[in-house]
């Protein structure tokens, strides 16, 4: 699965203050995600997180070709 930085991640199950999409602060064999509701910080494996994302939002690229 393709998670990149600051992506949004919707997941299947709610945090408990209600919010379900979580940004994305790292990357590598575990996800830190930041709670949109509440601002909650999380450190979990890469593989848990995977099972659990029903959709990634991510915006519009912005890079230039650099010339």
């Amino acid at each position: 699965m393709d998670v990149r930085l600051n992506d949004i991640l919707l997941m299947k199950k709610a945090h408990p203050c209600g919010e379900k999409r979580w940004r994305v602060l790292r990357t590598g064999a575990d996800f830190r995600l930041k709670c949109l509701g509440c601002g909650h910080e999380v450190m979990t494996p890469r593989f848990k997180a995977e099972k659990n994302i029903r959709k990634i939002e991510r915006e519009a690229s912005t890079e230039t070709n650099g010339s």
